[in-house]
């Protein structure tokens, strides 16, 4: 919800502001790296929700069916 509202607020100009002052701060070189280490983050953060999932269906099936 906050985050909804977070981006509600910014415009357009905002966005590229922000694109502009993180470009000039990390460089080129670093963004892809930057990038890379948020999409292995999302990816292992994916991977330990889809087990934490699977466990607890695979228990609430062994209560099911004793």
């Amino acid at each position: 919800m906050i985050q909804a509202n977070l981006l509600g607020v910014l415009g357009t100009n905002e966005i590229i502001i922000i694109l502009i002052i993180v470009l000039l701060l990390f460089g080129g070189r670093k963004i892809p790296e930057l990038m890379r280490g948020l999409g292995k983050g999302v990816r292992e953060f994916n991977d330990a929700k889809t087990n934490v999932k699977r466990e607890i269906e695979d228990h609430t099936n062994d209560i099911k069916n004793p």
